[in-house]
């Protein structure tokens, strides 16, 4: 196993944030509740720091937890509060600093919370390094924890390549300067990129694609072992003396995994001459790292596999392939293929992180907000109410006129256009298929989100009662908290997700009854013109009418009236969609000058976002109030040359019921698809409370399996406790089978029932229950003073003579009337039981 390379903590000294900020609270906010809130968050953020950085941290999760929550809390806060202003200075030690000078200053004290976010990253890298390197890379769990930490230790590093130049405004530490922190960057992707080349041999996945991971870890491993020997300073930088021939080392180490993984794949192909060379080049490469750098690598095993498979394939290649070796520099280059790349960093980094200062602006921002909102609100409904006011206009002119409905059926046998635009819209939409297949899928989404809700309750429901049976066989000695009590919570959100689902049945219904009321003349509007004709009974027409100029003038300017309605609806979307904050002006414009125009900056905005829409609708506007006059003048005209035909009542019925069918079929396809999406939704959501019912009952499972084994210890303590004082009794009577030893049966076979054991914990149960066989056997014999069960030779000793007092009793034996010195087992230990 190789080393892996680990990052230092920079060490921070200690900082006052409640003294400044504080100030600053109190100065912005008059005294009540808000005030007090935020005075409570700045004590928290002051111990939030002093957790994150005032203490050596563990090479634990828990601890990066710390860290990312304290690096979000900074960026939440940096625009809340004139850092520059409030003399609050950060001092940071170098990290690879020992006592020297080399590479820079030892520390570098910045009034800069840019330069405090930076120094924190890179301590978020740095621990994320050292967690990697702590896991156990002999199973799948540690294999992921390690690549996910390197992974995110190099992306923690290569921000700060980015940022920490125009963070400080001036020259940092050697340890934040761009260079280290890129090589370093570079150090974590190649050791995220060897784990997985772990994981994949470790998975036994095929040789072609080892080789490429190997080849590609050799790389990443030679670009961070050029950064470090060609950088200008970092050559002299300790630290990167000491990783040097680490680098170099696993380059070589990858190499040659890369050449022993793709020999395998000649072998494969029948290339044995390619096997040989590229062993003999793998086994050059381990003689490489083996005489330069065997101390630090271990490459036994890879070099005894390396050695193994080359002597077997030169022996069948003298033997029989009699293949010609090649030179290394003929052989074709190994491919590569990356899985790792550096982890982005946005905020917030910590799942758990809750801004301190969430609801915090200074109250003159909060009042200049309110104005600008009411401006703002003033200009919306403005225009909002000025364009539903026209359309309103609109719509009463052409009800009084009867349009556009005295121009649909000018002809009394064909069908009317607007008609056959419906028919297209719904042909377009799927027509009945299309409905149909989404009713008919609707069951199944509902089924697939019954049963993940039935499984996951389910799941609840075992837990629940096998913990109720193990409390009713141990009573007392059960004492966790009851399943039922825990899981209430998760019941009443089952339930509610319950609930959901039956309203959702019940809408399903009031769709399908819908459809089913509609489906006849929707399927009519799905058929061809000729059969959508055939099918609207005919009435006399007035043919006079028909291509007239007036006629097709008055349906071009209604054209254009309906174009002039459609860009209103736009038009309003738009308005309501603009958004407008001024929270960030008025803070930049309060923490540089001191106090905020709110007048001047809102109306400003306002103009800026809205100017372009009041424009817009004024010529709207004009075009309606243009296009309705000349309506009426061709209304006019239209009604003059009207014969007074009467309307057939039957075409007129299912004239209106086409149109109303195509407004059902698109309210209904609407409805099916939303009843679709709220279905998938739902699944995931679903699926997130199954995730939580099966964690909380792995966890559940978990503690009842320790506080099984705890109730068998404490049983047969108290067994041997037991025993210790029977063996001092005197009367020769027989003894009863005691109470603690039925006891200790029942618990027992309570656990073969309930827990699955390993060989180990298998052999332990075996002493244990030969340690009850013992003690029944206490109820046939009367055990003797000074019995040591336990002491060799002693088993096959049932009765010994009567020792009379003053009488000296075997060589070797305690004093008459003392107890035998029992070996007491110490705390936190092994169990006093043999072990095999």
């Amino acid at each position: 196993m190789a080393t892996f390379i680990s990052v230092p903590l920079k060490k921070s000294s200690e900082v006052d944030l409640v003294k400044p900020l504080s100030k600053f609270v109190t100065s912005t906010y008059p005294p009540g509740e808000e005030q007090t809130e935020y005075l409570r968050a700045v004590e928290e953020l002051n111990k939030l720091r002093k957790s994150a950085l005032g203490r050596p941290l563990d090479k634990h999760e828990s601890s990066l937890e710390i860290l990312l929550r304290y690096y979000d809390q900074l960026c939440a806060i940096e625009p809340k509060f004139p850092f520059t202003e409030l003399c609050l200075t950060f001092t940071w030690k170098d990290a690879f600093d020992k006592g020297s000078l080399f590479g820079g200053s030892v520390k570098l004290a910045l009034a800069s919370v840019g330069y405090e976010k930076t120094c924190v990253l890179f301590n978020v890298g740095a621990l994320a390094s050292q967690i990697a390197s702590e896991q156990n890379l002999d199973n799948d769990e540690g294999l992921k924890t390690a690549a996910k930490f390197y992974q995110l230790a190099s992306g923690a590093f290569a921000h700060i390549k980015d940022t920490v130049l125009s963070a400080l405004n001036r020259e940092p530490t050697m340890d934040i300067s761009p260079e280290t922190v890129g090589t370093l960057s570079q150090i974590m992707l190649s050791q995220a990129q060897e784990v997985f080349v772990l994981k994949a041999t470790a998975d036994k996945m095929k040789d072609a694609i080892v080789a490429k991971l190997a080849n590609q870890a050799a790389d990443y491993y030679g670009d961070a072992f050029k950064q470090c020997q060609y950088k200008e300073n970092l050559p002299k930088y300790f630290y990167f003396q000491e990783v040097l021939p680490v680098l170099a080392a696993k380059h070589c180490m990858m190499q040659a995994t890369a050449e022993l993984h793709q020999s395998a794949l000649a072998n494969q192909k029948k290339k044995f001459g390619e096997e040989i060379a590229r062993l003999q080049h793998a086994t050059e490469l381990v003689k490489t790292v083996a005489s330069r750098y065997d101390e630090y690598v271990n490459m036994k095993d890879l070099s005894d596999k390396i050695s193994r498979s080359l002597t077997a394939a030169k022996k069948d290649n003298d033997f029989i392939y009699h293949d010609r070796v090649p030179e290394v520099k003929d052989l074709e280059h190994i491919g590569k293929a990356s899985l790792v790349k550096t982890t982005g960093i946005q905020t917030p980094l910590s799942q758990k992180f809750t801004d301190l200062f969430e609801k915090m602006v200074p109250m003159a921002v909060q009042q200049s907000v309110s104005a600008a909102n009411s401006r703002k609100s003033d200009t919306v409904n403005r225009l909002i109410g000025s364009m539903r006011e026209a359309t309103n206009l609109c719509n009463g002119v052409l009800a009084s006129l009867n349009l556009p409905a005295a121009l649909e059926d000018l002809s009394g046998d064909a069908v009317p256009q607007s008609i056959l635009e419906k028919s297209r819209a719904v042909v377009q939409q799927g027509g009945l298929q299309s409905i149909e297949q989404l009713i008919k899928d609707l069951p199944e989404l509902l089924q697939r989100n019954r049963e993940i809700l039935d499984e996951s309750l389910k799941m609840l429901d075992d837990e629940e009662t096998t913990d109720n049976e193990l409390r009713g066989k141990f009573n007392q000695r059960w004492n966790r908290t009851p399943s039922g009590d825990l899981y209430k919570p998760l019941r009443a959100e089952g339930n509610n997700f319950r609930n959901i689902l039956d309203k959702a049945v019940q809408a399903d219904q009031v769709v399908k009854e819908r459809y089913t009321a509609h489906c006849e003349m929707i399927a009519l509007l799905c058929k061809p013109e000729n059969e959508l004709s055939a099918a609207i009974p005919s009435a006399n027409p007035a043919k006079t009418l028909q291509g007239s100029e007036v006629v097709n003038v008055l349906r071009a300017q209604l054209a254009q009236l309906d174009e002039v309605k459609r860009e209103r609806e736009v038009l309003e979307g738009e308005v309501k969609s603009v958004t407008f904050d001024m929270t960030a002006k008025f803070l930049t414009a309060l923490a540089q000058d001191g106090a905020i125009n709110e007048e001047a900056l809102t109306t400003s905005e306002l103009d800026s976002r809205y100017g372009s829409h009041t424009q817009r609708v004024q010529q709207n506007l004009r075009r309606q109030e243009e296009l309705l006059s000349q309506i009426q003048v061709s209304h006019q005209e239209f009604s003059a040359l009207k014969q007074s035909n009467s309307e057939a009542n039957n075409r007129e019925e299912v004239l209106k019921k086409l149109a109303s069918a195509h407004d059902s079929y698109i309210e209904i396809s609407s409805n099916i698809k939303e009843g679709t999406k709220f279905y998938n939704d739902l699944t995931e959501i679903l699926l997130k409370f199954q995730n939580k019912c099966s964690d909380i009952v792995f966890a559940r499972k978990t503690e009842r399996d320790e506080l099984l084994k705890y109730v068998i210890h404490r049983a047969l303590l108290v067994s041997r406790a037991l025993l210790h004082s029977t063996s001092h009794h005197t009367s020769p009577t027989l003894l009863l089978l005691p109470q603690e030893a039925q006891t200790l049966l029942i618990y027992i076979s309570t656990a073969t029932a309930y827990m699955v054991l390993s060989v180990q914990m298998f052999t332990q149960f075996n002493l244990k229950c030969n340690f009850v066989i013992l003690l029944l056997s206490l109820r046939y014999y009367q055990m003797p003073m000074a019995y040591n069960p336990y002491a060799y030779g002693q088993f096959n000793m049932q009765y010994m003579p009567y020792q009379a007092q003053g009488q000296a009793g075997y060589p070797g034996a305690p004093p008459a009337q003392q107890p035998y010195p029992y070996p007491q087992q110490p705390p936190q230990q092994q169990p006093y039981y043999p072990q095999q």
